[in-house]
């Protein structure tokens, strides 16, 4: 038993002398190697800070593979019906903006442009005919009124004048029955007379010469009666003749008050209508310019023109073909604006924003250009697919969702125009840039 306890006691003496014996060999490396210790301890400090910086630097964009290069792509359509007179261009020939692509045969449309500048002509001077007969109708109805009016004054001195006449013939036809009167008395005073003087000469009381003086004096006097008698029926007849012209001139008094009121209420309308004719052929000749424009615009279609510069493709016309109103006839590609387009995952876009610069790498040329985020898009790119994903149908299964972001290419980087609408890229985007 004595001995038992003796080695555990030996066995605990020994670990600690092992104990103390590398400690005294741990400080005696660092006191005999402090420059490598230092050198050491430098190395790893430079590891953590490169190790951190490059979690930094991982952390400091988003790059994504799913990334190709986008553009405008006019599809080039005949806006009017058409035989195709010429094609100016070949697929893949670079087209300037304004360059004559496709002409078509301008014959029928150059004939609808001179049918239609012929009526403008013939409108206007249809115009040009009726404008006048405003003023004119305003100066006939003027002078209407103002000659109704003189008309009316004629025939009120004329009916003064035939009054004055015929009071003047009634007084004389007065006069003419008082005279009638006194020769109707003479006359029968001259019978009487001679009566007397008949009886008188039968008994020869008187000379014969006597009695014949008695009996020419009854025949005169009978003779003055009848004398008067015409005298007044002539006088009658002047005072009837000045009432008949009294009625005359007051008919023509009323004819001229009538045609003056007449001219009066007819002027206004008189001259709306002929200024309602000079409106209604100033609309024909407005519309028939419109047709004169709308020829001439169809006329301007016969030649196709390239809208942008860019790149001939799909081209499917040739001369003598013949092409209708909308059908495309060949694409082209523009070249000068280009973009990015770049599916990002949905737990890319937290820190992405418009504004942020970055690098985009062309697999093609292997080259990298400068650019920035422009926008992104306002939906994921499956709700833009045709036929968009419905987790309420059935079993759901969540997936990382991409949405578009467009990254614009800065100008002045392709001088040579080497980049394509759908070459594949790889963008990345710097999130501390702004």
């Amino acid at each position: 038993m004595p001995e038992t306890a003796e080695a555990p006691a030996q066995s605990a003496g020994s670990s600690a002398h092992s104990a103390n014996a590398a400690a005294v060999e741990k400080r005696s490396f660092v006191a005999q190697h402090p420059l490598k210790f230092i050198v050491f301890l430098i190395v790893l400090a430079a590891a953590a800070i490169g190790g951190y910086r490059f979690w930094l630097y991982l952390g400091s964009y988003e790059s994504t593979d799913d990334a190709q290069i986008d553009g405008d792509i006019y599809a080039i359509t005949s806006r009017i019906s058409g035989t195709v007179k010429s094609v100016g261009v070949q697929d893949n020939q670079l087209a300037k903006s304004g360059q004559l692509l496709v002409e078509l045969d301008p014959t029928d449309y150059q004939l609808a442009v001179d049918q239609a500048r012929a009526a403008v002509t013939e409108s206007r001077s249809q115009i040009a005919i009726a404008r006048p007969a405003v003023p004119i109708t305003s100066v006939t109805t003027e002078s209407t009124i103002s000659n109704s009016a003189s008309d009316i004054a004629g025939a009120r001195a004329a009916i003064a004048a035939a009054q004055r006449t015929y009071d003047a013939a009634q007084r004389e036809v007065d006069a003419a029955q008082a005279d009638i009167r006194r020769a109707e008395a003479d006359a029968a005073k001259a019978q009487a007379d001679l009566v007397r003087y008949k009886q008188l000469v039968d008994k020869d009381e008187i000379s014969r010469q006597q009695y014949d003086q008695a009996e020419a004096s009854a025949r005169a006097a009978i003779a003055g009666v009848e004398s008067k008698k015409a005298l007044a029926e002539s006088r009658k007849a002047a005072a009837e003749s000045a009432a008949r012209v009294i009625e005359e001139a007051q008919a023509r008094l009323t004819q001229a008050q009538n045609r003056q009121a007449e001219a009066q209420r007819n002027r206004p309308q008189e001259i709306a209508v002929q200024n309602a004719i000079v409106t209604g052929r100033e609309a024909t000749a407005a519309h028939q310019q419109t047709l004169l424009e709308s020829a001439l615009q169809n006329l301007s279609y016969a030649k196709i023109l390239a809208p942008v510069d860019g790149i001939v493709g799909k081209k499917n016309v040739e001369p003598g073909q013949q092409v209708s109103a909308g059908q495309q006839l060949m694409a082209v590609v523009s070249i000068s604006n280009l973009w990015v387009t770049a599916n990002f995952k949905e737990t890319q876009l937290k820190a992405m924003h418009p504004g942020q610069r970055a690098t985009i790498h062309v697999d093609a040329y292997d080259k990298d250009f400068d650019g920035e985020v422009e926008s992104v898009a306002g939906a994921s790119g499956a709700r833009f697919s045709l036929l968009p994903p419905e987790n309420a149908t059935g079993n759901y299964v969540k997936v990382v969702q991409r949405v578009p972001v467009r990254i614009r290419i800065k100008d002045g980087q392709d001088p040579n125009h080497l980049l394509r609408p759908g070459m594949s890229v790889e963008p990345q985007v710097w999130l501390d840039s702004k």
